[in-house]
């Protein structure tokens, strides 16, 4: 099933990827915590950069963030992704090795972990009024049907990971690096847990408790004042399937058998023909 088809229908699931808890990183950093403080230019938005992309692109996407001479316009926060665990004593609800389906079967559409089973409406209804046009000679007539069509829905096998983070903070006043850390320190609450999400998955990060600090506000040189305050974050997420590298479908769908027929030659067995009594022109 090919994704652009997949994506018009009325299952919304996306695979879970590196990008996509990448994504909701960034859009829990941007949008939900959506910080603002007190600049020259009066109450202003605090950009939020991934630092990954090359400088060219950052140049070129938003020339508002850098000055004549290519600099940063402070106050700014970048994002960065610093590393990824596979640890499997931090596993989720699938904790056990599922091979995918098609590994003991002829099967090659793949998935191991089953989300949806509906019922096929149209085929369904043709093998119940099959049944009933033959019993009866009239269609749509009610009666108890057992060949059900069912599809089933099946993605592979979630894989969790560790994903770990480092937001910097740089300003030009200490007030304007209150304002941006205090809000890491009082949203999550009594705890240090937030729930970030993107494209329908949802994945739990964990501010980490040290605020480190690398201010140059007690050198006296003539560089330029500077408040530098790092933030580490640990996201528990989980991937399915191998994204661009993967041969088999993001999305297994599959169907069940309802009858079982097998055909044979009349003339070898034996068997009366239906057109005896008939003639045949």
């Amino acid at each position: 099933m090919s994704d652009e088809k997949f994506h018009n229908s009325d299952m919304p699931f996306v695979p879970s990827t590196i990008e996509t808890i990448d994504l909701a990183m960034y859009d829990w950093l941007d949008k939900t915590l959506n910080l603002h403080t007190t600049t020259n230019e009066g109450w202003k938005k605090v950009p939020a950069i991934w630092v990954s992309a090359e400088r060219s692109f950052q140049i070129k996407n938003d020339k508002r963030l850098r000055d004549n001479q290519g600099t940063f316009i402070l106050p700014v926060m970048t994002l960065e992704r610093e590393s990824i665990t596979k640890n499997p004593s931090n596993r989720g609800k699938y904790y056990a090795s599922l091979p995918p389906i098609s590994q003991h079967s002829a099967d090659l559409a793949g998935g191991a972990i089953q989300i949806s089973r509906v019922i096929n409406q149209e085929k369904t209804s043709n093998f119940a009024n099959a049944d009933t046009f033959r019993a009866i000679g009239q269609e749509n007539y009610p009666r108890a049907n057992k060949k059900i069509v069912y599809k089933t829905v099946s993605i592979p096998l979630p894989v969790y990971i560790e994903t770990n983070y480092k937001i910097d903070i740089k300003t030009e006043y200490q007030q304007q690096m209150n304002d941006l850390t205090q809000a890491f320190i009082t949203i999550p609450g009594g705890n240090n847990g937030i729930f970030i999400g993107r494209d329908g998955h949802s994945y739990e990060g964990f501010i980490q408790q040290d605020f480190s600090q690398a201010n140059n506000t007690a050198d006296l040189g003539e560089e330029e004042r500077l408040f530098h305050t790092s933030i580490s974050i640990k996201v528990l997420g989980y991937l399915t399937g191998q994204d661009s590298n993967q041969n088999q479908p993001k999305i297994s769908i599959r169907e069940n058998q309802v009858d079982v027929k097998i055909p044979r030659e009349r003339v070898i067995v034996g068997d009366i023909t239906d057109f005896k009594d008939k003639k045949i022109f």
